[in-house]
């Protein structure tokens, strides 16, 4: 190989390594200002449904009236409050409002 060639390469590396984002320094310094796209939305965004309706005919086993009636109030609460994940005392609370409380033990003699 001759001079210029080694030479050419080494400036072309030069160049690249200048080129390279993370050791050409931060790109967030520089004094231009930032651009910033126009907003397209004009409206207030409305909340999409993901959500699918819990159908028991779907699943596996079959469920008592008591478990299909726990899930369609879990389903509605969630729809509601807009919480997909409840907390266990969200859940305790819907579990209440279905009417459920802790019996009381009988004492034994």
């Amino acid at each position: 190989m001759s001079k210029n060639s080694n030479g050419a390469e080494a400036i072309a590396a030069v160049e690249r390594r200048m080129q390279n984002r993370r050791i050409g320094g931060d790109r967030r310094t520089r004094s231009e200002p930032d651009f910033k796209a126009p907003e397209k939305r004009t409206s207030e965004r409305r909340k999409v449904e993901r959500r699918r309706l819990i159908d028991p005919t779907t699943c596996e086993r079959d469920y008592s009236l008591d478990e299909v009636e726990f899930m369609k109030a879990m389903d509605e609460y969630k729809r509601k409050s807009g919480r997909m994940f409840p907390t266990w005392s969200e859940v305790l609370e819907v579990v209440r409002g279905l009417g459920y409380a802790k019996s009381v033990p009988v004492p034994t003699v």
